[in-house]
């Protein structure tokens, strides 16, 4: 008795997706074959601080769809938006990834990463194990509050511009102009780079 074969068969019930709709679905989503560069800022100020930023960046580099391409030097800095001494400096660091995820799951995921550090989100300005922060995202501008891009206070902070300015002297933030430019309005005061620490660029 010979077994009946199906093979060479197309299943009648399986019907093959339009070529115009997966088009679309590819336009929806131009991530899928173009990636992007985002920057992301990384601080902290409890615990192993440079163990920690290690730590995020190793996280984020294990993330499929994202490949950390540049990692900043480390600065030390004082907290932003307390008393003085009231809290422990930060370590802070900047990093440019490539990624083919769209914002809202980079953001996620940035939020997986402080998750799994013990981030703890009780009030604002207090201290962080770990803060992922996404900068910027390609040329993208958004105004959703969930996630605004470019960064709404990053063009003010030095401690995510001088670190970013370090890593790529030529970078833009985008609507706000040369990271150059808007580092030497806001100053280094209470930036201090760290030589003696560094961080890995995964392999």
């Amino acid at each position: 008795m010979t077994a009946f074969s199906t093979e060479g068969q197309s299943d009648p019930t399986v019907q093959p997706v339009p070529t115009a709709v997966v088009r679309q679905v590819d336009a929806a989503d131009t991530t899928l074959s173009n990636p992007k560069m985002a920057v992301i800022a990384l601080g902290s100020n409890l615990g192993n601080r440079l163990e920690t930023l290690q730590g995020a960046v190793d996280a984020l580099e294990d993330t499929p769809g994202l490949k950390v391409k540049a990692v900043s030097p480390v600065y030390e800095t004082e907290p932003w938006g307390v008393e003085a001494d009231s809290q422990a400096a930060y370590f802070n660091a900047v990093i440019l990834v490539k990624t083919t995820l769209p914002p809202a799951s980079l953001l996620e995921r940035g939020h997986a990463v402080e998750e799994a550090f013990d981030r703890v989100r009780e009030e604002r300005w207090a201290p962080r194990t770990i803060d992922v922060d996404i900068v910027s995202y390609a040329d993208v501008l958004s105004d959703d509050p969930v996630l605004t891009l470019p960064h709404p206070r990053a063009h003010e902070r030095a401690f995510v511009l001088a670190p970013w300015h370090d890593m790529d002297p030529e970078a833009q933030l985008p609507g706000a102009g040369p990271v150059a430019e808007l580092l030497a309005g806001v100053g280094r005061d209470g930036v201090l780079p760290r030589p003696d620490l560094e961080l890995r660029l995964p392999e």
